[in-house]
């Protein structure tokens, strides 16, 4: 769960990374009304996300699986 979570936060800083580059806008900057804080504490989770995600791949040695444990959990019990 904390992977999906992970990812989702990653998307949601490249997507802004992708407007910034684009239309120079920055999207964090304005859902946080300027405030430097909030958009630290936004890019600082991004941060994290990303670090995870990349102890993710290692510690699955770039396998990533699409399927969830709950699928293959009737492989194991048959």
């Amino acid at each position: 769960m904390i992977t999906l979570i992970a990812l989702i936060i990653t998307i949601i800083g490249a997507i802004n990374w992708l407007v910034i580059g684009i239309c120079g806008f920055n999207i964090v900057g304005w859902i946080t009304f300027g405030s430097t804080i909030a958009a630290r504490i936004v890019y600082v989770l991004v941060g994290i996300a990303g670090a995870w995600l990349i102890y993710f791949i290692f510690r699955k040695k770039g396998r990533v699986d699409a399927e969830f444990p709950e699928e293959r959990a009737h492989e194991r019990i048959g």
